[in-house]
């Protein structure tokens, strides 16, 4: 805990420091006189910049993509592991099979060829949430919680007369609460952090996303500002604990149900 949560605490007060005290080695790491100058200086930067672009549209941006991948994933994604879950046709083990050999997979391994493919988009929020939509692992995920629900509750809704899409939405959902909200962080995590893809996919400011806007803050100076690096990190940050935090119940149960079989 110590190894992990100690960077995230010398980020947070390295924000309110000075760049002589956030450099000043562990004697940084305790607050001797604090300040809100790096985010002032932050939001003067990149307050209403057209050449560099501003915060509210790095903010815009990634949290329109993130929308884009989260509910596009959750949709596309459940829908794909429930059918390798329950329907019964045939090639279901060769796909589920191409599903898990994706998982191990990395991004940077495809990056290449996905720019080629979608190079007519760059620029573009969509190109930037396109290729994390359909998630083998979150496919993965819904598969094997799915797999774990009681057949049960569909035979009932079917007695009941319900067709597949009502059973889908009236039982097998509020039933998935935990699942879903596993695969939403995870997605949300992924996409908010990512840099390498929008670095690719994008040139102008108007459609950097905060990931590729802190890297081209390190660009602009010509003597590194780790107080600003620092606030901007922590502006990167902020919204991941929150989006954690808010989901993080159905996540811990979603963690515990795949662990814990019967």
């Amino acid at each position: 805990m110590v190894l992990f949560l100690f960077p995230v605490y010398y980020l947070i007060l390295g924000s309110f420091e000075t760049p002589a005290q956030t450099l000043n080695g562990l004697q940084g790491a305790v607050p001797s006189s604090l300040t809100m100058q790096n985010y002032h200086t932050l939001s003067q930067t990149f307050f209403s910049a057209q050449i560099t672009g501003s915060l509210k549209g790095f903010y815009t941006v990634s949290t329109l993509v993130s929308l884009l991948v989260v509910v596009g994933g959750l949709i596309v994604n459940s829908l794909a592991g429930y059918g390798l879950a329950r329907l019964k046709f045939k090639g279901r083990r060769l796909l589920l099979l191409l599903v898990i050999v994706l998982v191990i997979i990395p991004f940077e391994a495809i990056a290449v060829p996905l720019y080629y493919m979608l190079s007519g988009l760059r620029n573009t929020l969509i190109v930037q949430a396109l290729p994390f939509i359909g998630s083998a692992f979150s496919i993965y995920l819904f598969y094997t919680f799915f797999l774990n629900l009681p057949p049960q509750l569909e035979e009932a809704a079917r007695i009941d007369g319900a067709g597949p899409w009502r059973t889908f939405l009236q039982i097998i959902l509020p039933n998935a609460k935990p699942a879903f909200a596993s695969v939403a962080i995870l997605s949300f995590i992924q996409i908010w952090s990512s840099y390498l893809w929008p670095l690719m996919m994008t040139s102008q400011p108007n459609v950097y996303p905060l990931s590729i806007a802190i890297g081209n803050l390190v660009k602009q100076q010509s003597t590194p500002n780790y107080g600003e690096m620092f606030a901007f990190g922590v502006l990167l940050v902020v919204p991941m604990a929150i989006f954690f935090i808010v989901f993080q119940r159905w996540f811990i149960r979603s963690v515990a149900s795949l662990a814990v079989k019967g």
